[in-house]
């Protein structure tokens, strides 16, 4: 860093990667207990801020969880939109991505050869049982 420009610079981009972990409207999950971590979950992460930052989608609230026991399947992706199922991803690498943001984040469609479990919102309230793929 060499100017107070470059400091304004860091500080506009770090202010917006904080936005995209703390907005509202749908929501990304990614799992990084040890396990996944372990499995590229960093990287992952990484690429879904890039991709959102890169399609300008700022309304989407990034998270991240620790282990939730299905260390076999990471990396983890839950993708939340609202008044919808909450989709579970597994095996996410960097390259899928932009296909996961594209098609499930910004057009409600479900990339079904990636899904790894499903939670409706009776589910979530407990009403009936959750629908996890072994």
């Amino acid at each position: 860093m060499k100017s107070l420009a470059d400091l304004h610079a860091l500080r506009d981009k770090l202010k917006a990667d904080i936005k995209l972990r703390q907005s509202s409207g749908t929501k990304i999950i990614v799992g990084m207990g040890t396990c996944g971590i372990a499995a590229g979950a960093r990287e992952v992460m990484s690429a879904i801020l890039q991709e959102l930052n890169k399609r300008h989608l700022f309304d989407v609230q990034v998270q991240q969880t620790g282990c939730i026991g299905m260390c076999e399947k990471e990396v983890l992706v839950d993708v939340v939109r609202p008044g919808e199922a909450r989709i579970t991803y597994g095996k996410v690498t960097p390259e899928d991505v932009p296909k996961i943001i594209a098609e499930h984040v910004v057009n409600g469609h479900i990339v079904e050869e990636l899904v790894v479990g499903r939670l409706d919102q009776e589910q979530a309230a407990g009403r009936v049982h959750n629908s996890w793929r072994s």
